[in-house]
């Protein structure tokens, strides 16, 4: 495939993409999202790798246009890998929900190509904090791009990118950040526009 035929091809798929995410589950995720903050709850961010790159941005999104109190446990690098020296990457996420009293007013939002899989022995510290959400009676949401993950299986709402096989990472995780984007910025959820929005709306009046 030349350069050429890859771009049409990426940017054919990226629009398909855009034309198929459920609107409706992504209003319930931002009421559900609301009910959160309402509740006095907190969201905690999860992702490993790219997703982790997105937890960190989205924590600040989330905290500063959604009003929601926001970590992420990848965002302290000395306690992740002082963790993951001492006990293990597994539950090296887990642990740090259960320091921080991980409840039922709290969510997960997790970000992850393949949702992971205990059985597949995939993303696993992911999976252990999943099922501890799940116990602890926190809601949990996600971005993910397989049906038979434990997010899809697990969460309360999860959007699904169904990408074409060859380029799996690069659009699921490029949606990852068109829906919580599209989320921060959901009239019912958010608190303040951007700073450029509000720059626009000046000029404009």
């Amino acid at each position: 495939m030349s350069s050429t035929d890859h771009a049409a091809a990426y940017y054919a798929a990226t629009a398909d993409l855009a034309g198929q995410i459920p609107h409706e589950d992504v209003e319930r995720m931002a009421r559900e999202l609301v009910a959160v903050r309402e509740g006095g709850g907190r969201l905690f961010l999860l992702g490993v790798g790219g997703g982790a790159g997105h937890a960190s941005h989205a924590v600040n999104d989330f905290r500063k246009l959604a009003g929601i109190e926001s970590y992420a446990p990848s965002d302290n690098v000395s306690e992740l890998t002082a963790r993951t020296n001492d006990d293990g990457w597994d539950t090296a996420y887990s642990a740090w929900l259960e320091t921080s009293r991980l409840n039922e007013r709290d969510a997960l939002f997790v970000f992850s190509v393949g949702g992971g899989s205990r059985e597949h022995n995939t993303s696993v510290n992911l999976v252990n904090a999943m099922e501890l959400g799940k116990e602890r009676g926190a809601k949990l949401f996600g971005v993910c791009g397989m049906p038979g993950g434990t997010l899809a299986e697990l969460a309360d709402v999860v959007i699904r990118i169904d990408a074409p096989a060859a380029l799996k990472t690069p659009l699921v995780e490029s949606f990852q950040a068109v829906v919580w984007h599209g989320l921060v910025c959901h009239p019912e959820l958010a608190v303040q526009a951007g700073h450029w929005e509000k720059l626009e709306a000046a000029d404009a009046k």
